[in-house]
């Protein structure tokens, strides 16, 4: 784990591209270089 963290509006900025935006997890993840796991648990927190 790198121990990067993330800005509560950045998280929500990547969480809406998937919930409101229909973009797929693995595409989102991978053009703002965070990993899918973390990017699942943003969508759950939402």
């Amino acid at each position: 784990m790198s121990g990067r963290r993330y800005t509560d509006e950045f998280k929500a900025e990547a969480a809406k591209q998937v919930v409101e935006q229909g973009r797929s997890v693995r595409e989102v993840a991978g053009r703002l270089g965070i990993s899918i796991d973390s990017l699942y648990a943003w969508v759950r927190e939402m």
